[in-house]
């Protein structure tokens, strides 16, 4: 069949073979496909969707278009299973969960991705440490899993190569909110690190992507039932994203902020470390260590509080090439202009535009507008306060980090307008809505 042909069965609402998805992603991957034809594709698969088998089918040939890591020669004693979220701001859990996940027992060789937009990326934080070097090979690679017990890299060129291409169509045709789309790009990347389960933190509100929670719960469904069907068992929990998540915002204070934590558990923003837990349960669950969410939790806890998780995260960042004791340093270095954003008036936080923050934050060249940009990692808020805490006014809201008052100003005025402070004190949003389950089955 011509790729014409296929376009035109999709523009139709006709639901497409598993042959003829795989003839259009081979197209994709090899050139045949033109670009004209794949943002036709694209919009046709935008305006009719795609059947639950579609899905699975595209998020299976997008799997194959490049190299599958495979784990059965390396004899691993546990299961390999990893976690995606779907972004927001101040989102830094990967390098406080794949440490504790790994203390437990399991494997996670996490593929991240840097940041774009108002959300923050876990590679670019990483890379606040001096030396890490997030591009191994896939010796070193699984090397690294298996002796470390996880390792956070970037994404290769080889790794889904279709999806790379079809994300740059779809960015620049109006045709990234589908919710077929994103559930092949996600987990056709995910997929192909060869895991035993994927646990995904889809979030929602005012800082995510999904910011309506109609959207939220349709992809955690839909991302649960297509790696099911993929052979993968899946939980995904539907998460707050209203307010920042932890109490800094950047690169290198995200991951002060983490150190700090796996350091000394009981002093982290309560939030952080309560929907790390639970991501790890889940994975602890999944990969079948623990028999049940509550008994995953115990172990997760006992992981984090023992400091076993904080010496496999010193052990792997050591493993990717950073230098000298990584527990015992300072990874936020003091910004030229470091002050506070003060409080207007009293009263208690009610709000929080988190999104605002994210865009000054991208303002300021603490993240990117477009893939090509260059950011600063040292710029930065910390202190930010939660929402429901009371400020009197002339407290501060947050500290503001940064190289000149220009930047100051910029973030000055972004967290005075997008954090609401009122009489009313708020009704806290649970930090996790609900699971969906394999077959989409809330919990």
């Amino acid at each position: 069949m011509l790729i014409q042909e296929i376009i035109a069965k999709k523009r139709d609402g006709l639901v497409l073979t598993d042959g003829q998805i795989g003839c259009m992603v081979q197209g994709i991957h090899s050139g045949e496909v033109s670009d004209s034809q794949l943002g036709a594709f694209a919009m046709a698969v935008f305006m009719r969707g795609m059947s639950m088998p579609e899905r699975v089918s595209l998020t299976q040939h997008m799997m194959h278009s490049g190299r599958v890591l495979r784990w059965q020669d390396m004899q691993l004693d546990g299961p390999v299973v990893d976690k995606h979220s779907t972004g927001g701001v101040g989102d830094k859990i990967s390098l406080i969960l794949a440490p504790i996940v790994a203390a437990c027992g399991a494997y996670v060789p996490m593929i991240s991705g840097r940041g774009l937009g108002h959300t923050g990326g876990t590679l670019d934080k990483l890379e606040s440490l001096e030396g890490y070097n997030p591009y191994p090979n896939e010796t070193q690679f699984k090397r690294l899993v298996q002796e470390v017990g996880c390792a956070i890299i970037g994404q290769t060129d080889d790794l889904a190569p279709a999806d790379r291409r079809f994300y740059a169509t779809r960015d620049v045709t109006a045709t990234v909110e589908s919710i077929d789309l994103i559930t092949a790009s996600i987990l056709s990347k995910k997929l192909a690190a060869g895991l035993d389960g994927l646990v995904m933190d889809v979030k929602t509100g005012n800082g995510a992507f999904a910011a309506e929670y109609d959207m939220a719960y349709a992809l955690a469904q839909s991302i649960s039932q297509v790696a099911e069907g993929a052979g993968v068992p899946s939980h995904c929990l539907i998460t707050d994203m209203n307010q920042v998540l932890g109490h800094s915002v950047g690169n290198a204070v995200e991951v002060q902020e983490c150190i700090d934590c796996l350091m000394n558990p009981k002093q982290a923003e309560p939030r952080m470390r309560q929907l790390t837990l639970q991501l790890a349960a889940h994975m602890l669950q999944i990969g079948g260590i623990g028999s049940d969410i509550d008994s995953s939790f115990a172990l997760a806890e006992q992981a984090l509080f023992s400091g076993r998780a904080a010496e496999v995260f010193a052990r792997m960042c050591r493993e990717m090439g950073v230098h000298g004791a990584i527990l015992q340093t300072d990874v936020f270095a003091a910004m030229p202009v470091n002050a506070p954003v003060l409080a207007t008036h009293s009263g208690y936080v009610n709000a929080m535009d988190t999104h605002m923050i994210g865009m000054a934050m991208v303002a300021i060249g603490a993240g990117r507008r477009v893939a090509t940009d260059q950011i600063d990692h040292g710029l930065g808020l910390t202190q930010v306060v939660p929402i429901g805490a009371y400020v009197e006014a002339g407290q501060p809201l947050a500290m503001a980090h940064t190289r000149n008052q220009e930047q100051q100003h910029v973030l000055q005025k972004a967290l005075q307008q997008s954090l609401l402070v009122s009489e009313q004190q708020p009704v806290d949003n649970p930090i996790v809505y609900e699971t969906i389950m394999a077959g989409g089955h809330p919990q």
